[in-house]
């Protein structure tokens, strides 16, 4: 009888630190979350699923073009209560104090420069909110999906600018499908 209690104290100490081991991890370092949608194809499909980097803004700020995970909420979020949250996946692409513009040929400035960049293959077609000059306070950011005719980011209003405090994470690793596995290219 003491062996068969001291095995059952032995086995539910090891649950105990794992399962703490697993909510620290969760809450902390990473996290798996799944891309739903089409706004930042052709860098992430829908059913991608990603590990997002929970630590590394502990340490150091996000940069331009990284693809960040934050909530969505939207304001007419408190007339549903049982719903799961919402999350958003998209590209920095206005850093803090920095002013965001898009004009009618698509061309997107930073500070009145137009921003070199790869990531958004097709000329953008709404410009949204940022057809007039949106200057971000010291801990916003502007952001964007790849495929940017059909994303709704920081220049939809329900969007809007994000908070420094709101971003959950970077996506690091591409872990579904298989054939795609891998580290994901920010920069």
């Amino acid at each position: 009888m003491k062996n068969v209690l001291k095995e059952v104290l032995s086995t539910s100490i090891y649950l105990l630190v794992v399962l703490c081991a697993a909510y620290l991890i969760i809450t902390y370092v990473g996290q798996r979350t799944q891309v739903s949608g089409s706004s930042m194809e052709t860098t992430l499909s829908e059913n991608d699923n990603l590990i997002v980097d929970k630590i590394t803004y502990r340490f150091s700020e996000p940069q331009r073009f990284d693809i960040i995970v934050f909530p969505y909420e939207p304001d007419f979020a408190a007339y549903y209560v049982d719903t799961e949250p919402v999350y958003y996946i998209k590209r920095i692409i206005g850093m803090p104090g920095e002013t965001v513009q898009i004009d009618e040929q698509g061309n997107i400035y930073i500070n009145g420069e137009i921003l070199k960049e790869s990531y958004g293959k097709e000329v953008i077609k709404y410009a949204g909110r940022a057809n007039e000059p949106i200057v971000l306070g010291d801990d916003e950011y502007f952001v964007m999906g790849d495929n940017r005719n059909n994303s709704s980011d920081s220049r939809e209003p329900s969007v809007g600018n994000i908070q420094r405090d709101d971003i959950i994470g970077r996506a690091w690793l591409r872990i579904w499908p298989f054939d795609k596995f891998g580290i994901l290219k920010h920069q």
